[in-house]
Formats: structure tokens, sequence, C-alpha cells
């Protein structure tokens, strides 16, 4: 991988955990698939900003706590 390429990760997962919420229920919120939301949590895909908004606003945080610092 090239320097200039950076690796998407979502936090939807851990922030699920921690509101005590399962990819059931987003699911469920959503309308999505539960493979959508499964690939969405594994980080095996990333949501869109449209849909990130929409997981920030059912989880009633802000969006930049569903995204992964890039700076360890």
């Amino acid at each position: 991988m090239s320097n200039n390429q950076q690796i998407v990760m979502n936090r939807i997962k851990v922030v699920l955990a921690e509101k005590q919420r399962t990819n059931r229920w987003l699911v469920e919120q959503m309308g999505k698939s539960e493979n959508t939301i499964s690939r969405w949590c594994s980080n095996k895909s990333q949501p869109s900003i449209v849909q990130l908004q929409e997981v920030a606003n059912l989880l009633d945080v802000d969006v930049r706590v569903l995204l992964k610092s890039q700076k360890e």
C-alpha cells in the first residue's frame, strides 16, 4: 500500500456496544439488510457520508465519534 492511500475505518460496532444496541437494531432502524450492517460493523465496506450521518443520528452521537482516527 502506498503512503498516499488511507485505510477507512469506522467505529460503528464499538459505538453500538457502548449504546447497548445491536446490529439487528440498526438493521431495523435503517431498513438495510443484515449483510450490509454486518459489513459496515466489520469494516469490510463503508457507509456513505449520508448513511454514516443517519447512524450517528440514530445513536445520538456526533458523526465524528463514528470515525476512527488515523493518528495512533
